[in-house]
């Protein structure tokens, strides 16, 4: 299976979510807060000259001459968010496209910053390669991770799945 934004973003939040995510497992339909980031995700996609472009298994929010757009709900999962930009920014990279990236969060959380740069450099594509064979390792074994059982738990949409 190609390593895809998605499963890459779920990593970092829970392995559980990208493994049940991974092997099709999908829950987030049902989800509040996925939905909304939805809409905030298509209002913001619709300002865009340039929107969503799907390359491979991956779709970008938005490509510009200078920068790989990534559109966020929320910036409570930066790191996430980083990694999954990075993903992005090497497939581009692979096709002969270099950009810097930028991640734009809609609805400010944690932090007093709404846009964050990010660059593929040598040491964090090395990272990235090392967290793609750990999802690819994730996805082939036969037990589901445990349940994180934290706070944030209640705002996933495997939530469900995982604690009822």
């Amino acid at each position: 299976m190609q390593i895809n934004g998605t499963l890459m973003n779920y990593y970092f939040h829970c392995k559980r979510q990208c493994y049940l995510h991974g092997i099709r497992l999908n829950l987030e339909d049902n989800s509040e807060s996925v939905k909304i980031g939805k809409v905030l995700h298509e209002e913001k996609e619709m300002k865009m000259a340039d929107s969503e472009i799907e390359i491979d298994n991956v779709k970008l929010d938005g490509l510009t001459s200078k920068y790989l757009v990534e559109i966020k709900k929320s910036d409570a999962d930066v790191e996430a968010s980083k990694w999954q930009i990075l993903l992005y920014l090497k497939i581009l990279k692979n096709k002969g496209v270099i950009r810097e990236g930028k991640l734009e969060f809609v609805e400010k959380n944690k932090q007093t910053k709404n846009i964050v740069y990010v660059s593929l450099n040598e040491e964090n594509e090395k990272q990235l390669d090392y967290y793609i064979n750990e999802i690819e390792d994730l996805l082939f074994q036969d037990e589901v991770p445990a349940a994180l059982n934290k706070p944030t738990c209640k705002k996933c949409a495997y939530y469900e799945y995982c604690y009822i």
